[in-house]
């Protein structure tokens, strides 16, 4: 197997040992989700970096590293939620949004079709990624100051201003308006693939 494709398998067996890591409280356990997440963005940018160095860019790794990334994001969200930091509608509308692009463009390299890519993605995944640090960051601090009195200035005002509450509302809105744009960009692909979805529940001529 290509090295792309191991970081990237890599990369999807970090995703659960992060989510176990985040889901326990304390310190440690906050520094071990930070670092292990770290190690999996790492991956994620040495993977790519290999397969256009090398040509390793393979149909497998086409469909696997978005997949990998995707899971990686949610699982990030998805835990946030669970911990009271993210409110459930933007990871349910964050995720399947990302999802459901990441669908479109395996149905298309599936069919051996173009799909039209945009430069505000990169910005949406930079975006996200700027989101999913700063909130990790954020579980350091505060267990490491559970047993300070005073409370900081700084950790204070970041909840009076609710910054994580603001940041969140801009990167779902953004995230939900780029995917907006890849399904208009790509609505060839979209209707193809509603077709043959109806296709196979109910059977028509269709076209």
């Amino acid at each position: 197997m290509a090295l792309p494709n191991q970081l990237t398998l890599l990369r999807m067996g970090l995703t659960p040992l992060f989510v176990v890591t985040l889901a326990f409280d304390g310190l440690y356990f906050r520094y071990a989700s930070l670092s292990i997440f770290m190690l999996a963005s790492l991956t994620d940018w040495y993977d790519g970096y290999v397969a256009r160095k090398y040509g390793n860019i393979t149909n497998i790794g086409k469909y696997l590293d978005p997949l990998a990334d995707k899971l990686l994001i949610s699982a990030a969200f998805g835990m946030f939620t669970y911990l009271g930091m993210v409110k459930f509608w933007m990871f349910a509308a964050i995720a399947c949004r990302d999802f459901l692009v990441t669908g479109l463009r395996s149905y298309a390299l599936h069919l051996n079709k173009p799909f039209v890519t945009s430069n505000f993605a990169k910005w949406k995944t930079a975006g996200q990624m700027m989101a999913i640090y700063f909130i990790l960051i954020w579980l350091v601090v505060k267990a490491s100051q559970q047993n300070s009195q005073p409370i900081p200035a700084t950790v204070a005002e970041v909840e009076d201003w609710n910054v994580i509450g603001k940041m969140m509302l801009f990167v779902t809105f953004f995230t939900l308006a780029t995917g907006a744009s890849y399904l208009f960009d790509n609505r060839r692909h979209l209707k193809s693939l509603a077709i043959s979805f109806y296709r196979v529940f109910v059977p028509t001529n269709v076209r």
